[in-house]
């Protein structure tokens, strides 16, 4: 991955490694980088992550209100263009994917107007994927 800025790593904690191959790799595409039998690491839209098997589920995490929508506090996700999350969204909603907050777009007409959804894995984690029509505002106020 060659890019201006650097690449984040996150490490989670996941029940089932092989739901989270099927998930990961098969329902959000990302390609399977190095693995054990206790992790895997995917190349999530240019970023490492890694999924670490653990014998218990991780705990439900609390929510907080964004824009009128209870928004899981810890999550993770990726900012992807525009028609490449419409695709996502596409993808997810053909695969049966059950959203904790539908695909829309949120905070109309701000400068931070974004299309947003968020949708659990198969071992709770939450994730968020999001779009700006214009990625220059993906930090205005």
């Amino acid at each position: 991955m060659q890019s201006e800025r650097p690449a984040f790593h996150l490490a989670f904690a996941v029940d089932d490694l092989e739901a989270a191959r099927a998930f990961y790799a098969g329902v959000l595409g990302c390609p399977i980088g190095r693995e054990d039998t206790h992790w895997i690491d995917f190349d999530f839209f240019g970023h490492q992550i890694s999924a670490h098997k653990v014998s218990r589920r991780p705990k439900a995490v609390p929510t907080s209100a964004v824009d009128g929508k209870a928004v899981p506090v810890r999550h993770f996700g990726a900012i992807l263009e525009w028609g490449a999350w419409h695709e996502l969204a596409d993808r997810l909603r053909a695969a049966g994917i059950e959203f904790l907050i539908e695909p829309h777009i949120r905070f109309v007409g701000e400068p931070g107007e974004q299309a947003t959804m968020f949708f659990l894995d198969p071992s709770g984690n939450a994730l968020e994927f999001k779009s700006f029509r214009d990625m220059a505002k993906v930090f205005a106020r």
